[in-house]
């Protein structure tokens, strides 16, 4: 068979078995309840990989593999690994048992109704609901884009046919079967894309452009020597490693994974099996990323609007990797991509429809709402669609999702889980100081403005460094509005 069989039988066949299990789950998507969190009994293995390829998709490996390998060489390689440490160990470390237990006491399915239930607060559940919604929409273009953009290289297809393409794709396997779908097709895509990254390190690694594993590595520190990274690209690069590790730890379909899981045996089980997924996955994909200056010396290359984006694409294309193989990369950064917009989507349409519409435009509150909340889930990915036509890179689109929904909701929500003593007061001033600091670079992108920071160049590139910037504040806030006003003894009791 020629190359272009190839590639597309394998990709029909990925189709047809997600498509089935969308299908084979629909029956288990009845109710709001078994859509949003299924039957609440996942195993460690289900709930880890489900956890890792929501965190990972094509904008890990296409946006930012490719541009901190082009800006910053080797030292690209400390993101995937911070994102295993940091993004994957430590964040099931210190939230999922907690997360697990606080949600099923009080039979919690969203982030909008922890904040309700445990700071007593109407409002601050509303809030929560208008910003998921909002601000993951740019986070779901951004995944769009980062497919679309080496399904153009590879296989010569329109992107705006490969975005309309990757939306049914999500739509079919969100709205036919909601939770128990998505986890089922993640366990598969899963292992889709360990065994993905893996054949492209390899591939990689032997293209004549790099020479093997110690002439590559020789050859791209001397590369990385030849940068001459300033403080300022230092400030850059160790942003973009908090904001991606520990900006998980606020993003809502992130800490929605916990909520299904069966036990505390199998979190601790979840734990291990999360971080060496993230290890393979986001270290390998960083590492890929990390040699594109063996294969270009400047970006005159790629397409004048946003270059960066198509790197690795393109070295995918000339490192003269099998034809089998270019088909199981493409199912690779599909199935990732897929999964990512399956837990976006859900959790985005879900949170508005149980968070906002049924509760102030449905009168008979016992109405079953997954009908409502799958139009919803269509429309999220509709809008989505029309957001990553938009002339954004990948990484500036989900750094400005990530800074804003983490610089919100990760102090008020971790510090909460471990201390009663945190009061609504102290929720509000972390979620607002967070969400205010984490935007000028998306109002700066909005208006147009080139305003810049000195040597860190213009704002509206300054996602990453806004967004750690935003955890901090919002963290500093809560804890010190705490020590001021803390939560009152009844309040206390409550929590």
């Amino acid at each position: 068979m020629d190359k272009m069989t190839i590639i597309w039988t394998t990709i029909f066949a990925y189709i047809a078995i997600m498509v089935a299990i969308g299908i084979l789950s629909s029956k288990k998507s009845n109710n709001i309840s078994d859509f949003t969190v299924g039957d609440k009994k996942a195993g460690a293995w289900m709930s880890a990989f489900s956890y890792g390829t929501a965190y990972f998709s094509a904008v890990m490996f296409i946006g930012y593999a490719g541009g901190t390998g082009w800006g910053f060489g080797l030292w690209g390689i400390a993101a995937g690994i911070g994102n295993a440490v940091f993004g994957a160990f430590f964040a099931w470390l210190v939230l999922a048992r907690r997360t697990r237990e606080y949600t099923r006491t009080n039979n919690i399915k969203s982030m909008p109704q922890l904040f309700g239930a445990r700071f007593n607060s109407q409002s601050m559940k509303l809030f929560s609901v208008i910003v998921i919604f909002i601000f993951l929409l740019p986070y779901s273009a951004s995944v769009y884009k980062g497919l679309t953009s080496v399904c153009s290289v590879l296989l010569q297809v329109d992107e705006q046919v490969c975005m309309i393409v990757i939306a049914v794709i999500a739509a079919i396997l969100v709205i036919t079967g909601g939770y128990m779908a998505t986890l089922k097709a993640d366990f598969a895509q899963g292992i889709i894309m360990l065994v993905g990254v893996i054949a492209l390190i390899f591939s990689i690694v032997r293209a004549e452009q790099v020479g093997g594993f110690s002439e590559g590595i020789k050859a791209i520190a001397e590369k990385t020597n030849d940068l001459h990274l300033t403080t300022s690209n230092h400030i850059a690069l160790w942003s973009i490693v908090l904001m991606t590790s520990f900006g998980t730890w606020g993003l809502p379909q992130m800490v929605h994974k916990y909520y299904g899981i069966k036990d505390d045996k199998q979190v601790k089980r979840g734990t291990i099996i999360s971080t060496f997924f993230a290890l393979i996955v986001a270290g390998g994909g960083y590492f890929i990323g990390s040699f594109a200056r063996l294969f270009y010396n400047d970006l005159s290359a790629m397409p004048a609007k946003n270059p960066t984006d198509y790197l690795v694409p393109n070295m995918l294309a000339e490192a003269g990797i099998s034809n089998v193989l270019v088909g199981v990369v493409l199912v690779l950064l599909i199935a990732a991509s897929v999964s990512t917009l399956a837990a976006i989507t859900i959790t985005a349409s879900s949170t508005l429809t149980m968070d906002l519409i049924q509760p102030r435009f449905i009168k008979n509150k016992e109405k079953n709402i997954a009908p409502l909340t799958k139009v919803i889930c269509g429309l999220f990915i509709i809008l989505s669609y029309i957001i990553a036509n938009s002339n954004t890179p990948i990484l500036d689109m989900m750094s400005y999702s990530w800074g804003i929904l983490s610089g919100s909701f990760l102090a008020p929500y971790m510090i909460s889980l471990y201390s009663k003593k945190i009061s609504k007061n102290a929720a509000w001033f972390g979620m607002i100081g967070g969400f205010v600091t984490a935007l000028p670079p998306l109002v700066a992108k909005l208006f147009k403005s080139e305003f810049a920071l000195g040597s860190f160049g213009p704002l509206h590139k300054m996602g990453p460094q806004f967004a750690c910037a935003a955890m901090i504040v919002s963290i500093i806030l809560v804890l010190v509005i705490t020590q001021i006003s803390p939560a009152k003894q009844e309040q206390v009791a409550k929590a």
